[in-house]
């Protein structure tokens, strides 16, 4: 809650900061048009007029949000009921199981079988509590061969239901998590706890201590339905606070050391008594976390894979291929089974070597003849040729479907060396991440890019808009030319913070709002006295007593309709987008982008409509081109929210750069589809991050044979 306090605290001094600039710019064109006349004086007076309203709209809405954190922070809050509770868990588990079934469809998890990899319970007694404390009697995962169905109850069975899934790189930590968690849901009782899979790396304990206000915020930001008005209030909160989650915790092994100390530390001091947990992480670095820490996670359960033996590891193979496969399998086979291929047998050992050779030789049907020649060499070295052939053969084996009809295929032909070149540049972006180095958003694109260039050219064509309108339409080119050049500094300097903001979406709904409207009309009569009191002191300061009424009359009207409509409009329609209905990179991206429409086509209807309002039969061509400038600003620049237009300015520059194509969501989306990233919730991640890790190195190895002197002949 801080954390909104303090963002209504910086967006209200921001607005009362430039409605003092746009003060002094509105008395600035009285002193200009004093010096003027006929035509000028009109057009100058009216540049005048809007800047005063703007400067009025700009400490009302300073004013309005200084209003709404007093009566938000002195309401008190109503406490969901047992019933909303149940409600939003069933709503929850849907949601989740909807999620992560998709997933599973893209890894080709259950195809045409899990494969077999045993677990056991670790012999590392430093990494695990009292064996007395976890389970009672006989050893909870044995290490043989089991069906998901038998881990999920033997997880079940543990006294606390706490899980620490260990494993070295591709061992199949998140998959066994993912199977897990959808298990779980199947088999959910009435009144059980929700599991929900989320990434490590989106914990920041400096923000939320407790896990529990993490869950919070997570549930608000990835599962928004949980906001809905028919659940109650504060759902995500009380499904935290009361235990309701089973956190399925992905990653610990992807934080910085001291990182990962800090989240051990803080889920111990988090847990009571009857939470339950399951955790992912490396054996390596979460021995070393532990011993940093000097305690292991309480209660828990530790478990590592067992290596699969060639001979499984070859059966698996064998029962993907077709029925009449290329003769060279069978020697290929032959030797993983004999020990011919030690290297193709260590990395067939794994879930994800097993999977890279279905997608780069079965699937493709090509020749697996250098699965012998690598697989006699390092283990290494076949990885990296393995991830060498994932894009190429993951692109032509999921040629671009007809239709949407087909979720598992690209909508849009990509070629290998497109795909490799763009998500490289993606895994660059990513590594130099000061916050996370898992989470691709695409509103984080324009952060992720110097944004001064594209603000100035961005200011520059608005300003040449603005000075055009006002030449050809207006027949004023010196007018024009000075509003301009106001316009331009004004989008330059108002558009700074487009680059760091979320998205958000368009909420027609009155239900629940209609009172927060009526609460505007006081504001508005406020910001209406206000403009007529800086209307009439300004025109009769700069001219005389008629033309201060004049100007009282004109921006005290123009200010309070325009406040309250603009407003009244921005309050009833924007939502951030953890309050949205979509729950993927791409609805957030159409949400925001319906937002920004929304705003500027009504902000252009509320200048318009304004200055016919307040004009009337003494209306002018000027006075309608300025109503309609400065509304269709107030769409611009009013909100919180313009992720998708700074997602447009920038992602033109990254396609001429060659770092992005110019479609770059349909890219990611498509990217999505072939299985190289998943999502969770709005965010994009590498869906192995060993071909994050990858392509990383590549990159650092491009760099160094760039970085070579060229030998003189």
């Amino acid at each position: 809650m801080s954390g909104q306090y303090s963002q209504r605290k910086s967006r209200a001094v921001g607005a009362f900061l430039w409605g003092v600039v746009l003060l002094a710019v509105a008395i600035a064109l009285f002193i200009v048009s004093k010096r003027l006349s006929g035509i000028q004086a009109l057009a100058t007076g009216t540049a005048q007029i809007v800047a005063s309203v703007t400067s009025v709209i700009s400490l009302g809405n300073a004013l309005q949000q200084i209003m709404s954190w007093w009566r938000d922070h002195r309401a008190p809050a109503r406490a969901p009921t047992s019933a909303d509770i149940d409600t939003a868990k069933d709503i929850l588990a849907g949601l989740v199981a909807e999620q992560w079934r998709e997933e599973t469809v893209l890894r080709s998890l259950g195809d045409p079988e899990p494969m077999p990899l045993p677990w056991r319970s670790t012999e590392r007694r430093e990494l695990v509590d009292r064996p007395g404390i976890i389970a009672k009697g006989t050893v909870a995962f044995p290490g043989l061969p089991m069906h998901i169905e038998d881990m999920a109850s033997r997880f079940r069975a543990l006294p606390c239901r706490r899980l620490v899934i260990l494993g070295g790189p591709g061992t199949g930590k998140t998959t066994l998590a993912v199977q897990l968690l959808l298990e779980l849901l199947r088999t959910r009782e009435p009144g059980e706890r929700v599991p929900v899979l989320v990434s490590a790396s989106r914990w920041d304990e400096r923000v939320h201590p407790r896990l529990q206000d993490w869950l919070a915020s997570f549930l608000a930001m990835d599962y928004p339905a949980l906001r809905a008005e028919a659940l109650g209030p504060c759902i995500p909160e009380a499904l935290a606070a009361r235990g309701e989650l089973l956190p399925v915790i992905d990653g610990l092994d992807e934080l910085p050391d001291h990182a990962r100390t800090d989240m051990l530390r803080a889920l111990n001091r988090s847990m009571c008594e009857n939470d339950q947990l399951i955790l992912t992480c490396r054996t390596e670095q979460f021995a070393e976390s532990v011993d940093e820490l000097g305690d292991v996670l309480t209660a828990a359960a530790v478990i590592e894979p067992q290596p699969m033996d060639a001979v499984a590891a070859a059966d698996y193979l064998e029962a993907c291929l077709p029925p009449v496969p290329r003769p060279a399998w069978s020697q290929v086979l032959e030797s993983l089974r004999t020990g011919g291929a030690p290297a193709l047998a260590k990395v067939t050992s794994t879930s994800l070597g097993l999977w890279l050779v279905r997608v780069t030789y079965i699937a493709t049907r090509a020749d697996p003849s250098p699965l012998l020649e690598y697989g006699r060499g390092s283990a290494a070295e076949l990885h990296d040729h393995l991830c060498d052939e994932l894009i190429p053969a993951l692109v032509s084996t999921r040629p671009p479907a007809d239709g949407p009809a087909q979720p598992f295929r690209p909508q849009h032909a990509w070629t290998p060396e497109q795909v490799d070149r763009w998500l490289t540049y993606l895994c660059r972006e990513l590594s130099v991440s000061e916050v996370d180095t898992r989470d691709l958003a695409w509103w984080h694109l324009a952060r992720h890019t110097p944004n001064w260039s594209v603000r100035w050219w961005s200011g520059i064509a608005v300003g040449g808009v603005v000075c055009l309108v006002y030449t050809v339409m207006g027949g004023v080119p010196y007018v024009g030319a000075g509003l301009g050049v106001l316009a331009m500094l004004l989008f330059v300097l108002a558009t700074g913070a487009w680059f760091r903001e979320t998205p958000g979406h368009a909420d027609f709904r009155l239900r629940g709002k209609l009172f927060d409207l009526v609460r505007v009309l006081p504001s508005g009569i406020f910001v209406g006295i206000l403009g007529a009191i800086i209307g009439w002191l300004s025109g009769t300061l700069l001219r005389n007593q008629e033309a201060g009424l004049v100007a009282a009359r004109q921006v005290g009207l123009l200010s309070g309709i325009g406040f309250v409509v603009v407003l009244s409009l921005i309050r009833w329609v924007e939502r951030p987008a953890t309050d949205a209905s979509a729950r993927s990179p791409r609805s957030t991206w159409r949400a925001d982008r319906n937002l920004t429409v929304i705003r500027i086509v009504s902000g252009l209807a509320v200048g318009v409509i304004g200055a016919l309002i307040v004009w009337g039969l003494k209306l002018s061509l000027i006075a309608i081109i300025g109503g309609g400038l400065a509304g269709l600003l107030f769409g611009l620049l009013l909100g919180s929210h313009h992720a998708w237009l700074a997602y447009n300015l920038t992602v033109p520059r990254l396609a001429t750069r060659g770092s992005l194509p110019l479609r770059a969501m349909d890219f990611l989306d498509d990217a999505h589809r072939l299985g190289l990233l998943r999502t969770e919730g709005p965010y994009y991640q590498f869906r192995h991050v060993e071909l994050q890790q990858h392509l990383a190195r590549e990159l650092v190895a491009k760099k160094r044979r760039h970085r070579e002197p060229i030998p003189l002949p």
